[in-house]
């Protein structure tokens, strides 16, 4: 045998042992399988139908493609369950469907005790939440509670989301039980990124978000799973009347950030920021008792706002709307829109507040009204308000007078205005007081005539007197009406001369309308008050009945007494 042959069967023994050795270790790596077992397998093949999985035993292992859901490449590494060892045809059987549901629950498991996120995908509303597929056919339950950081209003919103949960229960009964919590995972990723952003943004700096909801002071922006406020008073050095006019939902905007509150988690942004502040010249263009022109922009209870110029803004108080008429709503004098003119009456830079006035771009006619209307004066009014107490009485447009019930008549208890004065009436009557710092005119229509009052005081002196007619009678005395037309008052201790008789009794001798003679004890021009008596008339008689006695001469021989006289004249 020469050295050729020699070496060919040296490799031909050696290439046997090779064979003998690799076939013992195959049985003996197969004596280690067993049914059931999650196994590694090396991807050998893959067809439109099935992929080829060396599992290190005699033969492949059979996949269908639909097992997968994304197709692996030849030398992947595949985990499989293996079924069974070998089948009728000698083949083994696996299954990649059942190593993922085995590697599922492993890694559900190691997620419950680490507290890491699982994803899964929100499937359908069921009781009390929702239906989460996890993968492999493996669903889990989510409250309703725990699917979101905020109260979820539309449920389906959420369907077919595919999201982070927490495994907040894992366990079975002869049957899989997983509970799922979305809301803390989605609470702790905000908080991660609300603390990542306070770490790294400063005041001043510009953001971009997303226009989330509204409220009647400004408009939430979402700037990453968490949100900042853009304020009403943010959005422009203008005047914004409504959030969602401004900015729509789900705009994208950039802004400046104007405060930051970590403790307070409060983020505060402005859009108004990226241009100037208007304040910064006011000074330099308005100033107090400049006539400017603005545009209304809100109506308030006390007033209206005028817009001077974007950014610049300032209110003009009900008092300050009209010289002459009581304003009672803004709206009675201006609407939303109209341009006006109106005086610039004091500024406060610091707050950016601007008080205004519109009554002072026009004279005011309370300057001359003294002028026009003097006390003493006669004017010509119409009635536009009758009250209790007296009747407003309209002397030009805006001028109104108050005429007192009090004044309407010297002689006349005027019990209600509205019994001698019609709206509408044209009257005459006379000036009795002008104040024109008090914006107050007041009025009388007795004054119109003499004082009867006065003239009576003239005409009779206390200790005169005079023929009556009894008005009235009441339990404090008789009222007498004087020949002038006024009454006065016969007060009951003075009506009978005897203060025996008591007044209930001597009052039985008089009625309504009878004349009656009186003396006058006193009268009050000022408070229109006069005060007769009967007793003192009598008395007077007696008092004049004895002078006239005292001095007619004695023509008698004694027979004719004192006595008798008076006596005459009682009954006379």
């Amino acid at each position: 045998m020469d050295q050729t042959e020699v070496a060919m069967n040296e490799a031909q023994n050696s290439t046997e042992n090779i064979q003998t050795q690799l076939q013992e270790e195959y049985l003996k790596s197969l004596e280690t399988l067993e049914e059931g077992q999650l196994v590694d397998g090396i991807v050998i093949q893959v067809t439109p139908e099935q992929v080829f999985i060396d599992v290190g035993y005699k033969s492949e292992g059979k996949i269908p493609t639909s097992e997968f859901s994304e197709l692996p490449k030849v030398g992947d590494t595949v985990s499989v369950v293996l079924i069974a060892k070998e089948n009728k045809h000698g083949e083994v059987i696996v299954s990649k469907q059942k190593a993922d549901v085995k590697q599922l629950w492993k890694n559900l498991r190691q997620a419950f005790q680490d507290k890491t996120p699982v994803e899964g995908t929100i499937e359908k509303t069921v009781k009390g939440g929702f239906e989460v597929n996890l993968g492999s056919d493996i669903r889990a339950f989510l409250p309703i509670s725990q699917s979101d950081c905020q109260k979820v209003e539309n449920p389906e919103e959420l369907l077919g989301k595919k999201c982070e949960f927490y495994v907040e229960r894992l366990y079975s009964d002869n049957k899989a039980n997983v509970v799922v919590n979305r809301r803390k995972y989605l609470e702790e990723t905000i908080e991660k990124k609300r603390d990542a952003f306070f770490n790294s943004v400063s005041i001043g700096d510009t953001v971009t978000g997303t226009v989330k909801s509204f409220t009647s002071f400004g408009a939430f922006i979402d700037l990453g799973g968490f949100d900042g406020l853009l304020h009403i008073n943010d959005m422009s050095w203008g005047h914004v009347t409504r959030p969602k006019d401004f900015v729509k939902k789900g705009q994208e905007i950039t802004l400046k950030v104007v405060r930051l509150d970590p403790a307070e988690k409060r983020i505060n942004l402005s859009l108004k920021h990226f241009g100037e502040d208007p304040w910064l010249h006011f000074e330099e263009k308005y100033h107090v008792n400049d006539i400017v022109k603005g545009r209304v922009t809100k109506l308030a209870d006390f007033g209206a706002f005028i817009e001077l110029e974007e950014g610049i803004e300032g209110l003009v108080h009900i008092s300050e709307f009209s010289w002459t008429k009581k304003v009672n709503k803004p709206s009675d004098m201006v609407k939303v829109g109209d341009e006006v003119e109106c005086m610039i009456l004091g500024y406060d830079i610091q707050a950016g507040r601007v008080s205004l006035g519109l009554k002072q771009v026009t004279a005011n006619p309370w300057d001359t009204i003294g002028e026009k209307y003097p006390v003493g004066s006669r004017v010509k009014g119409k009635v536009v308000k009758i009250t209790n107490a007296g009747a407003f009485v309209a002397l030009e447009d805006g001028i109104d007078a108050f005429l007192h019930g009090d004044d309407i008549s010297w002689t006349k208890k005027v019990k209600h205005p509205g019994s001698e004065l019609e709206q509408d009436q044209e009257i005459e009557a006379v000036v009795i007081e002008n104040d024109a710092e008090s914006h107050r005119i007041r009025l009388g229509l007795k004054q119109l005539t003499d004082n009867p009052w006065k003239l009576f005081a003239e005409a009779h002196k206390p200790g005169s007197t005079l023929e009556g007619e009894i008005t009235s009678i009441t339990e404090f005395g008789l009222f007498v009406k004087a020949p002038e037309g006024i009454e006065g008052l016969v007060n009951k201790t003075n009506l009978s001369e005897d203060r025996n008789v008591p007044f209930e009794e001597a009052v039985k001798n008089y009625k309504v309308g009878d004349k009656i003679n009186v003396y006058v004890v006193d009268v009050n021009v000022e408070k229109e008050k006069i005060a007769f008596s009967v007793r003192e008339f009598k008395k007077a008689q007696e008092r004049a009945a004895i002078s006239q006695y005292i001095a007619k001469p004695d023509e008698n021989d004694g027979a004719y007494t004192f006595g008798d006289f008076l006596q005459t004249q009682k009954k006379d």
